[in-house]
């Protein structure tokens, strides 16, 4: 199984990529996981919404044809990390689907981006920094596949 994450920006402080890198480490035993940073539109200010477009062109334009998508946006539904794992994880498996997991710019989704997704998420109802998302994202994945295994992690 595959799982990408596709997300616009790049982590520019180096603060959460150790952690990242390590949960990648760990999912490895599970499946391969792959963070795919797209540059963020140069539109913005009074052009925010043409942004929003672009970066989810950008977005579309990576996804491939048999991906279930999850888009991570504040406003989506929220799950527990066991109904992430069942409703979410374990589904893909045993459907023999990759994931693909869209987070947005600064502007949020593309409405083009909400309407390709096969799930709608959120971290939480705060928002999140995009790159502490990613974190918190690749320690939800790693904690769905421990949960989904029976495997003490989650306690």
């Amino acid at each position: 199984m595959k799982v990408r994450v596709l997300a616009i920006g790049t982590d520019k402080s180096g603060l959460f990529e150790p952690a990242i890198a390590e949960y990648t480490k760990r999912i490895g035993r599970y499946a391969q996981l792959e963070l795919l940073e797209l540059p963020p539109s140069k539109k913005g200010g009074s052009d925010a919404l043409r942004a929003k477009e672009e970066e989810g062109q950008s977005l579309l334009g990576k996804l491939k044809g048999t991906e279930l998508v999850v888009v991570l946006d504040e406003r989506g539904e929220d799950l527990t990390s066991e109904a992430f794992s069942r409703q979410v994880v374990q589904e893909a498996m045993n459907r023999g689907r990759d994931l693909a997991f869209l987070i947005g710019g600064a502007e949020g989704h593309a409405d083009a981006v909400r309407r390709k997704a096969d799930r709608v998420l959120a971290l939480s109802r705060m928002t999140l920094a995009h790159r502490l998302a990613r974190l918190v994202l690749v320690e939800q994945i790693y904690r769905a596949f421990a949960i989904a295994r029976g495997e003490p992690y989650h306690k």
